[in-house]
């Protein structure tokens, strides 16, 4: 009875794992980032950036006095001049020709590593789910660790794509 209990936990928190793995995945708001302008004294034009592993946007507004009402303005009060690009070796959340390009090349391969990491993370959360799934009709302990060692694994490929990137994790950080 005890272990039927832990089973089923354990299973409905990994599905639940999973669902928020994969929902994170799709999203374009893991790297949130502001650009302030100051142009003249009473007025500050802020260029604001999101970014996903799919696509990268960026658009001009004007923040109010209230910080807390910053993600309000991120999710709801967007601006209808949104430019978006695809983001899948755009490091930084700026133009190439713009800045150094030797930055911009190792950054390249930071975000090519992440994207790697991320992918390897997603592909074993689905082979762990396919594990856990073919273990539950069986009841077999042997199929659970495996499913458990390739969740575990897929933290570690998580964390990864995180270090990886170490300007990313600086800039979710000083947000």
């Amino acid at each position: 009875m005890k272990l039927s209990v832990g089973i089923f936990f354990g299973g409905f928190f990994g599905a639940l794992g999973i669902l928020f793995f994969l929902v994170a995945f799709g999203t374009d708001y893991w790297l949130l980032a502001t650009e302030v302008g100051k142009c003249s004294e009473d007025e500050e034009t802020i260029m604001f950036h999101h970014e996903g592993f799919f696509w990268r946007c960026w658009f001009d507004g004007k923040i109010d006095e209230n910080p807390s009402s910053m993600l309000k303005f991120w999710y709801t009060n967007q601006s209808p001049s949104k430019n978006c690009t695809h983001a899948y070796l755009s490091p930084f959340p700026f133009l190439r020709d713009s800045h150094n390009s030797t930055t911009y090349n190792s950054a390249i391969i930071y975000r090519g590593f992440w994207s790697i990491f991320m992918l390897l993370g997603v592909v074993t959360v689905v082979v762990a789910s396919f594990f856990i799934i073919c273990a539950a009709p069986f009841g077999s302990h042997i199929l659970y660790k495996i499913g458990g060692g390739f969740f575990i694994a897929a933290g570690k490929f998580h964390v990864l794509s995180k270090v990886s990137c170490p300007k990313a994790t600086y800039l979710i950080l000083k947000l």
